[in-house]
């Protein structure tokens, strides 16, 4: 009897030690590097165009998938064709219109289904930018130059465009992105700015 309750008495323990100390704590992976702006025209030694710091951009940098959707591959992030299927919005239209898209709107075959859309956050907006150009500050497919019609989206404003992320400071303020420049502000949320939906993500 004496064996068999210290037997349940070790099973026990060692159960214990398994849930509280599972193994040693998944270490972190190493820090995600910020990208290239996109910039190549110097305007001093030891500026941005000079140095061209940063994680560099694939060539293409983006490639269009045929079904109304265009990948970034830069990000992985998938963007929605027509970069003005919506016009200007509310911030709360914004959300919604982006969610509801599917299969069928916008010049989408893709076969994707409502929710798998959503309004980008600031980060991912941004990204899509490059300091090299203005009106609008968007790579063209090879990320070679400006953006011009069809290469590879349609209908890109040099306009603000809504993200999702809402200013912390002053909570009915949203994050925009001016396509014209680049540059982040905000703007009211009963304003309005251009809708750009996209998946995808991590």
């Amino acid at each position: 009897m004496l064996q068999r309750s210290i037997y349940r008495s070790l099973l026990v323990f060692c159960a214990v030690l398994f849930f509280v100390f599972p193994g040693r704590p998944v270490q972190a992976g190493p820090p995600a590097p910020a990208p290239k702006t996109g910039q190549t025209t110097s305007y001093g030694a030891g500026d941005d165009g000079a140095l061209r710091k940063g994680v560099a951009w694939p060539n293409p940098r983006f490639t269009d998938n045929g079904d109304g959707t265009i990948t970034d591959n830069l990000s992985g992030l998938i963007w929605l064709k027509n970069a003005n299927c919506y016009g200007q919005k509310i911030w709360a239209t914004a959300l919604t219109d982006a969610t509801a898209l599917a299969h069928g709107s916008c010049g989408l075959s893709d076969l994707s289904t409502a929710g798998q859309w959503r309004l980008p956050t600031a980060n991912e907006l941004r990204s899509l930018t490059s300091k090299q150009y203005v009106t609008p500050a968007v790579p063209n497919t090879a990320g070679t130059a400006k953006w011009t019609a069809g290469a590879p989206f349609t209908s890109v404003q040099s306009a603000p465009y809504w993200s999702s992320t809402t200013y912390a400071g002053n909570t009915p303020l949203a994050w925009i992105v001016f396509l014209s420049s680049g540059d982040v502000g905000t703007n009211g949320k009963a304003g309005t700015g251009y809708v750009w939906p996209v998946r995808g993500g991590q």
